[in-house]
């Protein structure tokens, strides 16, 4: 097989990119080594960027986007027994966030692919890249039993931390920066209706818990637990009572309880690979960088990646000039260290540490106070949250 562009992974940043190189006029190959089923079914981040809707919007993956997915103006702080909202909008000139699952976006995704997009194979693992720093990078994959090649000009890791193509740049050269956190998520899917309309960040002495939501009968909710808890050890009833007194304030808001569908503990820590290209290999998503779901910026600055690319490699084909794709991996590099920072402070500030000292506490508590009480300060939350400019 031959094509310009091959990309490994078809989660969302390999099938916008794909979308994106479409439209442009560059014909692409997609790799994904689960079978459809298991794609559409992941679960993952569910806060879309207002950069990342108009990106939706504009290649055509909208439509049931804007007809499900829920529009937010703002979140909500809790903390000291308090609640304070930040509005989005009068903070940023009328940026916003939507709340749409990362599995819907990827079923829209896939559909405009199979329609008249080019090749998508499921069940195609790579299993290596060659030739990363020639003319004619060649994947690797394996599909139905048999080894194949896909001849490219260009290869994409859209794969993962885990995926071949981040092996494909030379130890030598490839440079990864690692926090992890002492603490998880324990991450619940209740079909109840969420007891709030829109995400509730809370901090308290017994730990960080979230109010979300995936649809207006969905609920979804996490709370901070110790490193390698078992979500067994979690019955139904202590998860609402422990939720239900982290999310508690001076006031009369309840919290609405109903049957809980599903348990998972996410690990939490921030990653990023130096640099995003080699040869021709250009990494992007999860195959780049990691951030802590606090955030919300994992899709997001997965987006802004195959957005930053795609423009690139139109810009060749268009001009003959790489300029911008030299530029790649500086261009996105800025925005993912700005999230990663973000995502980290947000994550630390919301959090607290084994052993934390009172000191520590009263310093989070007075971030917090900032930013309710401080323009300046809601701002900079506001506009890092709704997403900064791309490119």
């Amino acid at each position: 097989m031959r094509t310009t562009v091959g990309i490994i992974g078809g989660g969302p940043a390999g099938l916008l990119l794909a979308r994106l190189l479409r439209l442009a006029g560059v014909d692409s190959v997609v790799l994904e080594a689960r079978d459809r089923a298991y794609v559409e079914q992941r679960q993952r981040a569910g806060i879309l960027e207002q950069a990342t809707v108009d990106a939706l919007r504009a290649c055509g993956a909208g439509e049931r986007m804007d007809r499900q997915g829920l529009v937010h103006d703002g979140v909500e702080l809790r903390f000291d027994r308090r609640a304070h909202r930040i509005d989005f909008p009068s903070l940023t000139g009328g940026r916003r966030v939507m709340v749409y699952a990362q599995t819907e976006v990827v079923k829209d995704l896939i559909a405009l692919q199979l329609d008249c997009g080019g090749p998508l194979l499921f069940e195609a693992r790579a299993t290596v890249v060659e030739g990363a720093d020639t003319a004619t990078p060649v994947i690797r994959f394996t599909q139905e039993g048999r080894e194949r090649t896909l001849e490219c000009d260009y290869v994409v890791g859209c794969d993962g931390f885990h995926g071949v193509a981040r092996d494909a740049i030379p130890a030598g050269v490839r440079q990864t920066f690692e926090r992890v956190y002492p603490y998880s998520w324990l991450g619940i899917l209740a079909d109840v209706a969420p007891s709030c309309d829109e995400l509730i960040y809370a901090h308290s002495p017994r730990g960080f818990a979230l109010h979300s939501m995936r649809s207006p009968l969905v609920s979804r909710l996490y709370l901070q637990v110790p490193n390698g808890e078992d979500p067994a050890d979690w019955p139904d009833g202590r998860i609402w009572d422990e939720l239900d007194a982290r999310f508690a304030i001076d006031g009369d808001w309840k919290l609405d309880r109903g049957p809980i569908t599903a348990k998972s503990v996410l690990p939490m820590r921030s990653s990023v690979t130096e640099p995003m290209r080699y040869g021709r290999v250009l990494l992007a998503g999860d195959a780049a960088h990691i951030v802590p779901p606090a955030g919300a910026k994992g899709l997001n600055l997965a987006a802004a990646d195959v957005i930053v690319l795609a423009r690139a490699l139109a810009a060749l084909r268009d001009t003959g000039s790489a300029e911008l794709l030299d530029d790649y991996s500086r261009t996105c590099l800025r925005r993912v260290w700005r999230a990663e920072h973000f995502s980290y402070f947000l994550t630390t500030t919301l959090h607290n540490e084994p052993g934390q000292s009172p000191f520590a506490t009263r310093l989070q508590t007075a971030q917090l106070d900032r930013i309710a009480g401080s323009k300046a300060a809601a701002t900079d939350f506001a506009e890092n949250y709704t997403g900064l400019p791309i490119g």
